[in-house]
């Protein structure tokens, strides 16, 4: 009975060091791809809306990639250099931002130590992190080249920062 206790006591203080409140590495991966998987990473930030219309020759040649990798299709009217970009079925399945995956945190590079701010304890985390679910299209060498975010992104060896706030349940990311 005596050995049980024991057991059952050392248990306890174990799970007592592996508290969800402890500001340890592991808590926040746990944190940070919790939140990530309902975060997907996009090349447009929501300013261009589709159709789109556009003259510029810079602009046309990197949205015509997105076109050979059939997220577009683009209709041309020459006479006054205008062309006009709109979803495929392709580019409806990854919305009018274009998303290209979600992120998964990999390993914590830093933090910061947890203070008080905005009435929370916080801190500031730096993640190392790797691209799932990419769509075929954003691994073509043309799309990556046309748009250096998501040719970082997708490196292996990306980086972020994120904050999180401590909770009674845990660490969270404040909205």
């Amino acid at each position: 009975m005596k050995r049980v206790i024991a057991v059952v006591g050392i248990a306890v203080l174990l799970a007592g060091c592996n508290s969800k409140t402890k500001p340890t590495p592991e808590n926040y991966l746990a944190t940070i791809n919790a939140y990530l998987p309902d975060h997907a990473d996009c090349l447009l930030d929501g300013s261009i809306r589709f159709p789109y219309e556009t003259t510029d020759p810079a602009e046309t040649k990197r949205f015509d990639t997105l076109v050979k990798a059939q997220v577009l299709d683009v209709t041309r009217e020459p006479a006054i250099h205008i062309s006009r970009y709109t979803l495929t079925p392709t580019g409806i399945k990854a919305r009018s931002n274009l998303c290209f995956g979600y992120r998964n945190a990999t390993e914590i590079v830093s933090s910061t130590p947890p203070a008080l701010a905005n009435t929370f304890t916080e801190t500031q985390v730096v993640y190392r992190y790797v691209l799932l679910d990419e769509p075929m299209w954003a691994k073509t060498p043309e799309v990556m080249a046309a748009f250096p975010k998501l040719a970082a992104e997708a490196s292996g060896n990306a980086t972020d920062t994120i904050t999180l706030a401590l909770t009674r349940v845990g660490w969270s990311v404040p909205n």
